[in-house]
């Protein structure tokens, strides 16, 4: 049996080798850490902030230490075990207690050095529902029932923070590789290589102040800058300044509402040389002049690689400025790279080293900034390494196995600075990927290479919602699907139709995608078409009419994304974050609210032309469409044509009356 001592913040217990440590953590929030190497400490790439004067309701006896901070409880016996509590006893969830002759509920596996394989077992409770963990894509809203592997890849954002329907979130607070198991019989988190265990839990009466204590806790984001809320047009590539300014100028020529246009990769000289090549883009700083006096940022693709060609190659490699290997040759990714007669295995620079950010900001803002770019895009930034053996790694942070999963947030964090350092302001890069308090340097993160397909479609509606409640409030997909999709097919048409009207409601609004018939490999890849007037004329008037009611939304999704940068609420979410009480509402994963207001119902099933809607109890909804009330609380089966999809509006609620009126159709 162990012992007990009592600080202000919390508790202490030790028992042989093992020391735990439960601390105040933030309003209505725990921490949670344990070793066995006898001291705690804060792990490399803690997602946490940095919380001064926390102080606890601190209790212990012989037998009992319990530690109160608000509305969350920790009990803690002799033997060690943990149970969570709201203020009024209800349990949340408890670690499990071990079999007589099993190991214990805190594992610690040696792996090497002064790591080890860590992992904690709780029980599960009967009935309970998580969500959140990131962005997956197994159609997935709530999660019970699943095993998700705790890594970054294209599609699959690795967020270890769920929000559970017992009223309670926790954080796996590891930057490193693992899964967890959301079985019906436990849960079990599991870090691949730690130094200790570490996770923080919150809780409030209701889920959105969950998640408003953990955006609190990670850090909250930033306003999203105004141009970022309209039409974003991008493709898999634009090859020529010649031809990206002809499309924003066709745009203009139709009247069509245009915000952003993108240049992706293969516009550079080579890998990790971050500037333009001059051949296909003979004066950049003429051409951003064009586009801002068109009202039209320019974003640039810029990817974390490095080919052993570059001019900075031999210079990184030399100051330690890229990932390494512990077995092997240090080359990370075969690509395709500019006047490369076949495919050159890159390696990535090393986003968890300052001076490597810094390097990387130095040259960006050389090739880039001083031309008048001030958004990137962070592609390819999970980072993606073949084969995946993130054990293989060595990072200025730690070992791969240990670190990895923290990359895309330091990433991005070097951009954030950079820019800020300039004076720029407000910052957006949009990434493929993202780790808990990503948000709070900028981040938008969009959904990855996910194929053209219906299947894939729906899958985006649930991997939207829970990344809002993993702390990102800035999300979108590619409208089409990335990944396949023919120009002359029926069906794809339609696909690019019904996800233009998902689109259309989501934080971010963007076309992209590699489309058939195109060059599909080497340097000179570049798919067919990918304009809204590119998938003939049913689509262009239906496409163009979701880009002007996207203009009408703007005013209505900024007041939104102003809430999520005080309070971390995202403006996408499911109905059970404003309608908790509404048990239907912690069901529904096909719909989702835009804001408090908007509930949206997308079609995401081919040749389907009507659905069931369920409107959340507590609040009278109008079509947006016909102007027809009906009460929460029922399910509704809609018309829903090919030109429009069920929406419905809070009768109450903020969207303007006259926005309501220009949205409903004659």
């Amino acid at each position: 049996m162990g012992s007990f001592v009592a600080h202000a913040w919390g508790v202490t217990w030790a028992h042989d080798r093992e020391l735990v440590r439960v601390e105040a953590w933030g309003p209505n929030s725990l921490r949670v850490r344990s070793t066995i190497r006898g001291k705690v400490t804060d792990l490399p790439g803690s997602a946490l902030l940095d919380v001064a004067g926390r102080e606890a309701k601190v209790q212990v006896s012989e037998e009992l230490a319990r530690v109160e901070n608000g509305e969350v409880v920790a009990e803690m016996s002799r033997s060690g075990r943990l149970r969570f509590l709201g203020r009024d006893g209800r349990e949340f969830f408890a670690e499990h207690e071990p079999h007589f002759s099993a190991p214990p509920q805190r594992r610690y596996m040696p792996v090497g050095g002064d790591v080890h394989q860590s992992e904690v077992l709780f029980d599960a409770p009967a009935g309970e529902r998580v969500y959140g963990l990131g962005q997956h894509q197994h159609g997935l809203l709530d999660q019970k029932g699943t095993v998700i592997d705790l890594v970054q890849r294209n599609t699959e954002v690795s967020i270890p923070f769920v929000l559970s329907s017992r009223g309670y979130g926790f954080l796996w607070n590891h930057p490193g590789v693992g899964r967890v198991e959301l079985a019906r019989n436990h849960t079990r988190w599991v870090a691949e290589a730690a130094r200790q265990i570490d996770y923080w839990v919150t809780a409030a009466p209701v889920p959105a102040t969950v998640v408003s204590q953990y955006a609190a806790a990670t850090g909250l984001p930033p306003m999203l800058p105004e141009w970022a809320s309209g039409f974003w047009q991008s493709k898999l590539r634009y090859r020529t300044q010649e031809e990206l300014l002809g499309v924003v100028r066709e745009h203009k020529r139709r009247g069509l509402p245009l915000s952003a246009i993108v240049i992706d990769f293969f516009h550079w000289t080579r890998q990790g040389e971050w500037e333009f090549d001059r051949r296909e883009w003979p004066d950049p700083a003429a051409m951003v002049q064009e586009l801002k006096s068109l009202g039209v940022e320019c974003i640039v693709s810029v990817w974390p690689t490095v080919n052993p060609n570059s001019k900075n190659y031999s210079e990184m490699e030399e100051r330690g400025l890229l990932v390494g290997n512990e077995l092997g040759n240090p080359l990370h990714l075969p690509l395709w790279d500019k006047d490369s007669p076949g495919t050159t295995f890159v390696r990535y620079y090393d986003a968890t080293n300052p001076d490597a950010r810094r390097y990387i900001w130095e040259k960006v803002k050389s090739g880039y900034y001083r031309h008048g770019i001030k958004t990137f895009w962070l592609d390819a930034c999970e980072p993606e390494v073949r084969p995946e053996n993130p054990g293989n790694l060595m990072f200025h942070l730690g070992g791969g196995a240990e670190v990895q999963n923290v990359y895309p947030r330091l990433h991005a964090q070097g951009f954030f600075e950079g820019l800020r350092e300039v004076g720029e302001g407000p910052v957006l890069s949009l990434c493929r990927s993202a780790w808990a308090g990503s948000q709070r340097w900028g981040v938008a993160l969009w959904s990855g290479d996910v194929e053209s397909s219906f299947a894939a479609l729906a899958a985006q509606v649930p991997a939207g919602m829970n990344a809002g409640i993993s702390g990102i409030p800035w999300w979108t997909s590619d409208i089409g699907g990335f990944y396949g999709g023919h120009l002359d097919s029926p069906s794809f048409r339609e696909l690019v139709v019904r996800w233009s009207q998902f689109g259309l409601f989501c934080p971010l609004f963007r076309l992209h995608g590699s489309r058939d018939p195109g060059v599909h490999d080497g340097p000179n890849r570049t798919g067919a078409a990918n304009e809204v007037w590119s998938f003939g004329d049913d689509v262009y008037e239906i496409f163009s009419e979701q880009l002007r009611l996207r203009e009408l939304l703007r005013p209505y999704l900024m007041a939104q994304m102003a809430n999520a940068s005080a309070t971390g609420v995202p403006p996408m979410r499911p109905l059970f974050l404003d309608f908790p009480d509404d048990t239907t509402s912690w069901e529904v994963d096909d719909q989702f609210l835009l804001g408090p207001d908007v509930l949206v119902a997308p079609v995401t099933a081919e040749g389907v032309r009507d659905r069931a809607v369920y409107l959340p109890a507590g609040s009278a909804w109008t079509s947006a469409w016909t102007g027809k009330r009906a009460e929460g609380g029922t399910w509704l089966q809609c018309p829903a044509p090919l030109e429009r999809i069920p929406v419905f509006l809070r009768d109450g609620g903020d969207l303007p009356a006259s926005a309501m009126s220009k949205v409903r159709a004659p």
